[in-house]
């Protein structure tokens, strides 16, 4: 069953007439200022892969990680530690207004599944981010625990480029470095078992981090939705292959199938739009156990 029309206009840019000055324009975010603490943020229809946006969106996408985003964030990982969640602004379910923060130049990955860019490095040199890790491992194989295994966060348009965890103390602190690690095992640790409970598995995901005024850590961006995060169906996961994904790794294969990888300007089909929309939808539900409604 498709859940959207892929000829239906959505928003892939944000226009709001100078009514407030934009701060920032991102792969799928605008980010407006409101005040000198506080900051809108719009999550739009595009959508990227491989650090390129495509011509065209995926309908409802940006309201779906808005969604998803609230919910670990008001749910199930409210207690872990603070975060830049402020309330629910009304642009039409797809923005946040939040506590304006010196966000850290690191990208907070936790792994827990061999997969990905972490399954490359380990054909070539055993190694996950620098990080020795047991011989004989199959691809989608689960680590024993969870790896913190971080990357720089690139400019617009440039490669993260992944790190050892002993270098995120060389561009934050040593102090700084030993909080983000911790929170973020902690977020991964709790999303995971949550989700496990839900019958779905989150193979690994990535988190960003500020500093507030008063040199708390805390946790900004989107949380574990299908643009930072691998989620796995647990009853059809196998060690050995890759996996059916409810993220955006359909696309990614669809590029490079095409030879459209990293190539700009790319306008997606139909069939992809529909397949990639109805896995957002799908993954909602299952971990948010409600409906999804449109706003």
């Amino acid at each position: 069953m498709a859940y959207y029309h892929p000829l239906k206009g959505w928003p892939d840019c944000t226009d709001l007439k100078g009514a407030l000055p934009l701060l920032a324009k991102g792969k799928f975010r605008d980010v407006y200022t409101l005040s000198p603490d506080t900051l809108l943020v719009v999550a739009t229809d595009r959508i990227f892969a491989y650090d390129v946006t495509m011509k065209n969106g995926i309908p409802n996408k940006g309201k779906f990680l808005t969604a998803r985003s609230e919910f670990w964030l008001t749910t199930v990982l409210k207690d872990v530690g603070p975060n830049h969640f402020k309330f629910s602004a009304q642009l039409k379910g797809r923005s946040m207004v939040v506590k304006k923060l010196n966000v850290f130049p690191v990208e907070a990955i936790v792994r827990g599944y061999l997969t990905g860019s972490a399954w490359v490095e380990y054909q070539d040199y055993g190694t996950v981010h620098g990080i020795q890790v047991p011989q004989g491992m199959e691809e989608c194989q689960a680590f024993e625990k969870p790896l913190f295994t971080p990357s720089t966060k690139a400019a617009q348009g440039q490669h993260d480029e992944n790190i050892h965890p002993d270098k995120v103390a060389q561009l934050v602190g040593h102090e700084y470095a030993k909080k983000i690690e911790e929170f973020s095992l902690a977020l991964y640790t709790k999303a995971r078992d949550y989700a496990a409970g839900r019958g779905i598995i989150i193979a690994d995901t990535k988190f960003e981090f500020g500093l507030d005024k008063d040199k708390n850590v805390v946790l900004v961006d989107g949380v574990l939705t299908p643009g930072s995060s691998r989620f796995w169906l647990a009853s059809a996961c196998k060690a050995g292959r890759s996996q059916d994904s409810y993220d955006k790794q359909s696309l990614r294969d669809w590029l490079t199938k095409y030879k459209l990888k990293g190539r700009h300007g790319v306008v997606l089909p139909d069939k992809v739009i529909l397949e990639m929309g109805n896995k957002y939808h799908e993954a909602y539900e299952l971990l948010a156990r409600r409906e999804w409604k449109e706003v």
